[in-house]
């Protein structure tokens, strides 16, 4: 599968009600040995900026989640290791940023500091689609990711 489907894949998961970090995960996750039930739930809690308290833009996690995937350090004592994937993560932060002009999901959506901090899921309908940049940003995330893939060549 090229990027461009994965692009498609992720946008598609994202349209079916999936969250942005789920998104953006299970449309790579075959890549890494995870089902697409196991994606869906280590990036689960990453949706809506971090378990919807609007912080760090989901679709973003989901990508930090996949370099882990690729760079993370698995020694305790690798401080080299830990350092080359702080450097991939920040560097993918600093794309996002540039495209987006945020990085921060409350940002993003243009949220008020006033409004409150809930649990419970916005309906996906037309209006929430035609309100909310989301599908843009998994859009974004999932290309960040395959871009820094096809450079590596292992897209």
């Amino acid at each position: 599968m090229n990027k461009e489907e994965r692009i498609s894949r992720a946008v598609a998961f994202f349209k079916e009600g999936y969250n942005c970090s789920q998104s953006v995960v299970a449309a790579y996750a075959d890549m890494y040995g995870f089902t697409r039930e196991q994606a869906l739930r280590m990036a689960a809690s990453f949706g809506g900026g971090i378990g919807r308290m609007r912080e760090t833009c989901g679709a973003a996690c989901g990508m930090f989640l996949l370099a882990g995937l690729e760079t993370g350090c698995t020694e305790a004592a690798n401080r080299e290791g830990k350092g080359e994937n702080y450097a991939l993560v920040q560097q993918l932060a600093a794309r996002f940023k540039e495209e987006n002009g945020e990085l921060r999901c409350a940002d993003l959506l243009g949220l008020s500091k006033k409004e409150p901090v809930v649990s419970t899921p916005e309906a996906r309908t037309k209006q929430y689609y035609a309100k909310r940049p989301c599908v843009k940003m998994v859009e974004t995330a999932a290309r960040l990711w395959g871009e820094y893939l096809e450079e590596k060549g292992k897209l």
